[in-house]
């Protein structure tokens, strides 16, 4: 049945030229995309020649006043790109070169800036500038220019490193060189006799030296026995500052108990005569209230004035309060110095205020007792009362001005007195506390210094005898050159004279000149060179190959193979018309009518099966799809030129793509129609980004990277590349496994799960034909 199928199939395909032509159409449109592709990107790097990358150079150059020899470092890389056929050079105005980039003209400039040599120059100064040059890129032009003109300014960044370095080397090289013929010369011999006169004069000099730092060292041992001395003084200066601090803090503990006592009898003073002067206002008054109650109620009267009596009675402890306090105060002042002119003054003044509270206590005692006695007079006798009332009244009057009395004294003389003592005592608290501050801090310091002074003096004279044995020894080092450079004098004049004993130091400075002299009389150009770039990249290729074109020809052939099989499904039917089941089945042109609708499965009644319909169509598709591979792989390695190391194996793997490729896009096309050839041209777009033919797969987004394992193309890429520059391993045969395990999936569909969509893809196309667009 399958060859039935395949047999009218040919026939068909070879009825007519216009089918021959079609024919050959299909398998040769998939070549010509690949051998296009693969032409176009043959060596893209090599023909870089075109592409137009301005230069503008603004350096001004630099001269120094050491080497008065003008460099100029643009100048050089205009002269070394002249010669450099990279890429097309454009050598123009920076204005040019910046609008020429913005514009598309150029694809990049580079622009050497004004100070870039003096930049450079700084290599050899504290203060060191990386030189730098303006590179502009235009970006949008082409995807692949801006990397192809970086590379082009990367090497100009390290043409100039290597030139500069080289010219570094061979001016030091030329300069060794002049050196060793002026060494030779008459000037230079006369000019080492004068160096060994100074060297001579040096040396004496350092001895000399030598001696006087030692007698500094001497003198300084005397001075540290007066400064040991002088640190015993000080121990006696502090013993007395802390005694003197002693008594000044005596007398800061008088001066403060002094201070608080006259605060406490100031307070004690207000309060006392505040509180007594309002008492004799209330008994005034209430006495003049008693008095007028007699003959009314003369037991109420008595009562009230012999509670008044009591009252003043007891105001006597005020009195007794104040003249405590004021013998408090005379005590502090007491424990003043006898030298202060205002401790006797003050002391007459409180005596003076004492005496007057003690006769204003004997007025408030009278008071009282006449307060008692006019109490035993109200009931008797009333003219008697009257007068009693008079005197009481005049006493209390007497007893007010007394107070007064104390009052004005205590303001006038005593609290002045106390305030400017007390005023003194403050400022006499502070110069002393500054004073044994002070002095606790000179001695501390004094002391310090002197220990100091002891070390230091200790230090300086061992330094100063490690310096007196540092210039002895330079000076047997210079005594040591000196014999050095007659000897290499001599050498230098041909060693005619001197005995066994010079001849190895002769043969030593011998060998060493003529290292020198070795050196100076090579190849400059060569060993600057070599200092400029000391290190070789070698390059070694594993698995080479030939170019650009011959590395994207997997990718491109392995794409234009699916292409094949997309415009095969495109071009050709994948079903078979009942007439054509009907021939293979040898019932003529038309099948019997059964009931159900034509279609995929309708003739198995007869014997032919769905899976005879299914191979039976595809042997057809697999011929011309192995047609296309055949070609294309041929085309790559012999039209082109695409390298193959193994031209069979390269040819296998076209092979089985094109039937692995083929046989998805015949099923999806077999089972879901026009549908399934979407599917297959989405699947095509899928392996373009994800296949890993054009970047490293481990570039790609996470999603590329999960879903590379299930495609077919980026295994038969990798064969078809093991095919082409050799495999490690068995790593060809399991890309060819692998790429052969896809068609397990895609005959499952075909064969077992296309039957249950048979009816949903015959509606499907039915409603698509009735669109009469579709």
């Amino acid at each position: 049945m399958i060859w039935g199928i395949f047999k009218r199939d040919m026939c068909h395909a070879t009825r007519n030229v216009i089918a021959v032509i079609v024919s050959m159409g299909l398998v040769v449109v998939p070549a010509l995309y690949a051998w296009f592709n693969i032409a176009a990107s043959w060596d893209p790097y090599g023909n870089t020649k075109a592409l137009k990358v301005a230069v503008a150079n603004n350096d001004k150059g630099y001269k120094s006043d050491l080497i008065p020899v003008r460099v100029n470092v643009g100048e050089t890389i205009i002269s070394t790109l002249h010669a450099n056929d990279q890429l097309d050079w454009q050598f123009v105005k920076s204005d040019k070169a910046i609008d020429g980039v913005k514009s598309g003209e150029y694809y990049a400039a580079i622009v050497i800036p004004k100070g870039f040599s003096a930049d450079m120059m700084t290599l050899f100064s504290p203060d060191i500038k990386h030189a730098q040059l303006k590179y502009y890129l235009n970006e949008k032009i082409n995807p692949i220019a801006p990397h192809i003109t970086d590379q082009g300014a990367t090497t100009v960044v390290n043409t100039i490193d290597k030139t500069f370095a080289k010219t570094i080397a061979q001016v030091g090289l030329d300069l060794a060189s002049s050196i060793l013929h002026y060494s030779q010369s008459p000037q230079m011999a006369e000019y080492m006799r004068n160096l060994n006169g100074n060297l001579t004069t040096m040396a004496d000099m350092l001895s000399g030296a030598s001696q006087q730092v030692t007698s500094y060292s001497q003198l300084l041992g005397s001075a540290n026995d007066i400064v040991d001395s002088t640190g015993k003084l000080l121990v006696s200066a502090t013993k007395a500052g802390k005694q003197a601090q002693n008594a000044l803090k005596q007398g800061k503990s008088g001066a403060t108990s002094f201070t608080s006592a006259g605060a406490n009898v100031t307070s004690s003073v207000n309060t006392a005569l505040d509180q007594v002067s309002g008492a004799f206002d209330q008994v005034a008054a209430k006495v003049n209230k008693a008095f007028d109650a007699i003959g009314k109620d003369s037991d109420t009267a008595a009562s009230q004035l012999t509670t008044l009596s009591e009252q003043v009675s007891s105001s006597e402890s005020l009195y007794d309060t104040y003249i405590t306090s004021l013998n408090h105060m005379r005590e502090s002042v007491e424990q003043l110095p006898d030298s202060d002119s205002a401790k006797q003054a003050l002391l007459e003044a409180i005596d003076r205020e004492i005496t007057l509270l003690e006769a204003a206590k004997g007025d408030s005692q009278k008071l009282a007792q006449q307060l008692k006695d006019a109490s035993t007079q109200v009931t008797q006798d009333t003219a008697a009362a009257e007068r009693s009332r008079k005197e009481i009244l005049n006493r209390i009057t007497s007893a007010k001005q007394s107070i007064s009395n104390v009052r004005d004294d205590y303001a006038t003389n005593v609290k002045p007195k106390i305030d400017a003592l007390a005023s003194t005592v403050s400022t006499l608290i502070s110069q002393t506390d500054s004073m044994i501050t002070q002095l606790s801090g000179t001695a501390d310091d004094l002391d310090d210094v002197t220990g100091d002074v002891g070390t230091n003096v200790t230090s300086i004279r061992s330094t100063l005898g490690a310096i007196a044995k540092k210039l002895d020894s330079s000076a047997a080092t210079v005594k040591e050159l000196i014999t050095k450079l007659e000897t290499g004098g001599n050498a230098g004049d041909g060693n005619s004279d001197g005995g066994d004993g010079d001849n190895d130091a002769s043969s030593s400075d011998s060998g060493e000149s003529d290292e020198l002299r070795a050196l100076a009389t090579a190849n400059a150009s060569t060993l600057s060179t070599l200092i400029s770039a000391p290190v070789a990249l070698h390059r070694v290729s594993v698995y080479p190959i030939a170019n650009y074109g011959s590395a994207m020809a997997p990718f491109y052939t392995i794409l234009s193979i699916w292409v094949g099989a997309i415009i095969l499904c495109a071009m050709l039917k994948v079903t078979i018309s009942d007439r054509e089941k009907a021939h293979v089945l040898g019932l003529g042109d038309t099948l019997p009518r059964v009931p159900g609708p034509s279609g995929p499965g309708n003739a198995s009644r007869w014997g032919l099966r769905l899976d005879h319909e299914y191979f039976g169509r595809y042997a057809i598709f697999a011929l011309l799809a192995l047609l296309q591979g055949t070609l294309v792989c041929l085309g790559d390695m012999y039209f082109l030129g695409v390298q193959a190391n193994h031209a069979l194996q390269f040819l296998a793997v076209g092979w089985l793509a094109a039937l692995v490729f083929s046989n998805i896009v015949y099923t999806l096309t077999v089972s879901f129609g026009d549908i399934g050839k979407a599917v297959a041209v989405v699947l095509l777009v899928m392996q373009v980004a994800g296949s890993g033919g054009t970047f490293p797969i481990e570039t790609l987004p996470k999603f590329f990277q999960m879903l590379y394992p299930f495609l077919p193309f980026p295994h038969a890429i990798d064969a078809m590349h093991a095919a082409m520059a050799g495999s490690y391993g068995n790593e060809y045969l399991l890309d060819m496994v692998y790429l052969a395990l896809f068609l397990i999936p895609s005959l499952l569909l075909g064969l077992v799960l296309r039957k249950p969509v048979i009816r949903l893809n015959n509606w499907v196309s039915r409603n698509l034909e009735s669109t009469k667009v579709m």
